[in-house]
């Protein structure tokens, strides 16, 4: 469980590697252009049961694709966030993070492998959003001063209901970040994504169009597997410096639930 209040620390002497000890040696060995790469999920109470077990499905069927593809392999690096439990939570691959960790939560995609994730509490989504933002901004940091560079990173937030306070009750206090974020992305500082699943309500896809304009979904049901497959396109496409309107294909694509892409 994680308090907002209390943000995870993370080490930035460059002299020092950022993640555990089994995957330091990529930082002297791999001198790829990193895409840092954050999976914002939503565990709350009303994922129980079929839908998290999509969702762990699905997020084991993609790290063994990423696993595979040799052109995103080494340059991605994947952080898993939760929010749920009555708190959010960061992963390290398939660890979860005590609060005061020093450890980035970004692992290495031919690393990668997923948490195994359950269904409890409430919807801090806000909270969610915030911390994804705090673990990119540490990221690029540390990457600069490494003497490594990335591609615009890329957040991917997924609920299936309404921003809630640490009670479980519905709260507005979501509005404090749309303009943080608003500024981020219009300064290129990372492209989120706003997925809404099951049976998520008007107001609930009124809340991801305020996040991400230009990037958010209203899907029926679950599709995770077709949603993390566009996440690997979009990541293709960051790598080959593409522009706005390639990213507005693929995931218009995704919203019609085809796998154009593929083609």
């Amino acid at each position: 469980m994680r308090d907002s209040t209390h943000p995870m620390t993370v080490r930035n002497d460059p002299r020092t590697a950022t993640l555990p000890q089994q995957y330091a040696d990529l930082e002297i060995e791999n001198n790829a252009q990193r895409l840092p790469l954050v999976l914002c999920l939503d565990t709350s109470h009303s994922m129980l049961g079929g839908p998290i077990a999509s969702l762990n499905e699905a997020l084991s069927e993609w790290t063994r694709e990423l696993h595979d593809d040799v052109s995103l392999s080494y340059s991605v690096e994947v952080a898993v966030l939760t929010f749920g439990d009555a708190g959010v939570s960061a992963w390290q691959g398939p660890n979860l993070l005590s609060p005061d960790t020093r450890v980035s939560p970004f692992v290495p995609a031919h690393r990668f492998e997923p948490p195994l994730l359950r269904a409890a509490g409430v919807t801090l989504m806000a909270e969610a959003l915030e911390l994804a933002m705090q673990i990119v901004a540490a990221r690029k940091t540390e990457l600069r001063q490494l003497g490594l560079q990335y591609y615009r990173p890329q957040i991917c937030l997924v609920t299936d209901g309404l921003p809630t306070d640490r009670t479980g009750h519905p709260t507005e206090a979501w509005r404090r970040v749309v303009p943080v974020i608003t500024a981020e992305q219009r300064d290129k500082r990372f492209r989120l994504y706003a997925i809404g699943v099951g049976g998520i309500t008007d107001r609930g896809e009124e809340v991801l169009r305020a996040f991400a304009p230009a990037f958010n979904a209203r899907l029926q049901g679950f599709p995770f597997r077709e949603l993390l497959q566009m996440m690997s396109a979009s990541a293709n496409a960051e790598q080959k410096g593409a522009g706005d309107e390639v990213f507005e294909k693929i995931f218009s694509q995704f919203k019609t639930q085809r796998p154009a892409w593929e083609s």
